[in-house]
């Protein structure tokens, strides 16, 4: 019999979370039957988007997020133990898949470890993994950055950030960036940034009209609310943006998704005939290897560095979440169980 370790959601938090909205609970776990696998989870993801999803979660059921799992049991020839793989299990440290979940693999998300020869296998989680590819995606898709352009990025020491930065330079632009520290900026400098202002200490809107007096062609938007409001005015016409998140904003909870006081503003956009578009990676996923093959390319070359921040023991999952809203990350936020 296996018992797996799962923190699920006690309540919803109000405002930024505390350890006391989740529970740690022990699951006792069915055999394996014919097909199935147990997978025992080796990194966890922590990222901003689970905030919004302790609205959506079901109360004392288990956190979502995405997990590196090795396969410890196993009566499916196509997942012998101690294969890997990336799947959707949630903050568990245990996890029985059926012959039929292996089989669609949709909600749960499973597929096979990436390739990574010598690379840490916690970077599916990161740079080659979802939140690599929301860069990407986001940025050559949406934001179509052409040689030479300006290119806008917040929340850049961030695991999304910082791949954007990386792949704007590779694209030939010009890039101004923003972080929250003297550390974080000094380490997107060394990712290649051209310029980074600390957001703390000086104001959106007096460091691109210092850094960027003829405009910002794209804007990759992590952050949004008062940010964006200051930003959006020094984009060119014609300028894209891309919307990725909104983590000023996650905690706030006196105000819905359709808030009155959103910086994007119709007449602006409508002035300066800006292309704003939201979007989730997941529309991308019949390509999402097309995405990682790239990025593995470009990191086993050293044209896209990386960082994490781990975090050791499955205990603490919620103090590394937490650490998101504090700016404890650099890079990639791990749990190293």
């Amino acid at each position: 019999m296996v018992v797996a370790k799962v923190w699920v959601l006690k309540r919803r938090p109000v405002g930024e979370p505390t350890v006391e909205d989740f529970q740690l609970v022990d699951e006792e776990l069915p055999p394996c039957g014919d097909g199935d696998v147990l997978v025992t989870a080796v990194y966890l993801s922590v990222d901003p988007y689970m905030r919004y999803r302790t609205r959506q979660v079901p109360l004392n059921t288990p956190m979502v997020g995405s997990q590196v799992s090795r396969v410890t049991e196993s009566k499916n020839t196509k997942w012998p133990v101690g294969t890997y793989m990336v799947c959707y299990a949630g903050w568990r440290t245990h996890t029985v898949y059926t012959a039929k979940q292996l089989q669609e693999g949709s909600a749960e998300m499973i597929s096979p470890l990436p390739d990574l020869q010598d690379l840490p296998k916690s970077l599916s989680l990161g740079a080659v993994g979802m939140p690599g590819n929301t860069a990407y995606f986001g940025l050559l898709e949406l934001c179509k950055p052409q040689a030479g352009e300006t290119v806008l990025v917040n929340a850049a020491a961030g695991a999304v950030g910082s791949i954007v930065v990386q792949i704007a330079k590779l694209k030939g632009c010009r890039v101004i960036a923003s972080a929250g520290s003297q550390d974080k900026c000094a380490w997107v400098k060394q990712l290649g940034a051209d310029h980074v202002f600390n957001y703390k200490t000086k104001s959106v809107s007096e460091a691109l009209k210092e850094l960027a007096p003829e405009g910002v062609h794209c804007y990759f938007d992590n952050v949004g609310g008062q940010f964006s409001l200051e930003a959006l005015p020094h984009m060119t016409d014609f300028g894209r943006v891309a919307l990725c998140g909104a983590i000023s904003t996650y905690n706030h909870e006196d105000k819905g998704i359709l808030k009155a006081d959103s910086p994007y503003s119709p007449m602006l956009m409508i002035s300066k005939q800006l292309r704003v578009e939201g979007f989730i990676v997941l529309r991308w996923q019949s390509r999402w290897m097309d995405g990682l093959n790239q990025l593995k390319q470009w990191v086993v070359e050293g044209k896209v560095k990386y960082r994490e921040t781990v975090t050791e023991g499955f205990n603490n999952m919620p103090q590394a979440f937490i650490g998101l809203f504090h700016g404890d990350n650099i890079g990639k936020a791990i749990v190293s169980v």
